[in-house]
């Protein structure tokens, strides 16, 4: 077994994870998280795009976070899946003067091309993210990850964009895009993941998103050991949670992100 990985987990511990994670998997708290934006929609296609726009703008204060996913939501008159697949290069003029820390306007249309690429010419964002975990055995997010990687990049842009768009591969933890893929694929009946892409993309390939908030509560807990908040990093805490869980271990993210950004103390 991997250094780190448990047979087992300390009762007391996986307790306090099945509490915690029950409690912050609850609507009242999605008002002041980025799940906010895509929950602004009903159409299938709009939730994917807003979910990704706002996942990938996911670093910061996230009152800024969520002000800045909603300002360029508006730019792209709060209909992303029109706004991406229908634009033109004057369309694009909207999201001119667009900046959320390194993320701006060029960003912006870059991702808005590709998107309208993948919608159009690769069959969807769930098509691109769930081809690779559909096919081959022993998969995980982080394969569905680079896949997209793969995708997106194929498309011209910017070697600056390339920041943007995580590769575990090379280490990367990649929280934001196996945020994204939280949102999209685990289905419950508690209101704040959407459980959209859960027929092409099962929960039991969902990855931890982890974070240096959720990692600082994973090692205070004794389920990481890891000192780097890395891609094996995240595959140590994402295993040691499947242990209390191996059909959804991503339901303890609520648990490790929730209490590392609410609370001051864990036990």
């Amino acid at each position: 077994m991997t250094r780190g990985m448990k047979n087992r987990m300390d009762p007391k511990i996986a307790d306090w994870l099945r509490e915690k994670a029950a409690f912050y998997n609850n609507p009242l708290f999605v008002e002041t998280d980025p799940v906010s934006i895509p929950h602004m929609f009903s159409k299938k296609e709009d939730i994917e795009i807003s979910a990704l726009f706002s996942a990938l703008l996911a670093w910061g204060n996230r009152k800024a976070i969520i002000s800045g996913a909603i300002q360029l939501m508006q730019r792209m008159d709060n209909a992303p899946f029109h706004f991406v697949t229908e634009h033109s290069q004057n369309d694009l003029k909207k999201l001119h003067g667009f900046v959320y820390r390194t993320f701006n306007s060029f960003d912006a249309a870059t991702l808005c091309e590709s998107l309208k690429n993948i919608y159009l010419h690769e069959g969807g964002l769930q098509h691109v993210f769930s081809e690779t975990v559909i096919k081959r055995k022993n998969t995980n997010a982080f394969d569905a990850i680079e896949n997209f990687r793969r995708v997106v990049l194929k498309y011209p842009h910017e070697q600056r964009f390339e920041k943007h768009i995580s590769s575990p591969e090379r280490g990367s933890a990649a929280k934001r895009l196996n945020m994204f893929l939280r949102w999209m694929v685990r289905r419950d009946d508690r209101g704040v993941d959407f459980g959209l892409w859960t027929d092409s993309f099962p929960m039991n390939k969902l990855l931890i998103p982890l974070d240096v908030h959720s990692a600082r509560v994973a090692r205070e807990t004794g389920i990481l050991s890891r000192l780097q908040t890395d891609a094996k990093a995240v595959i140590e805490v994402t295993e040691n949670c499947r242990l209390l869980d191996p059909d959804d271990p991503a339901r303890f993210d609520f648990a490790l992100f929730g209490t590392g950004i609410n609370e001051k103390h864990y036990f």
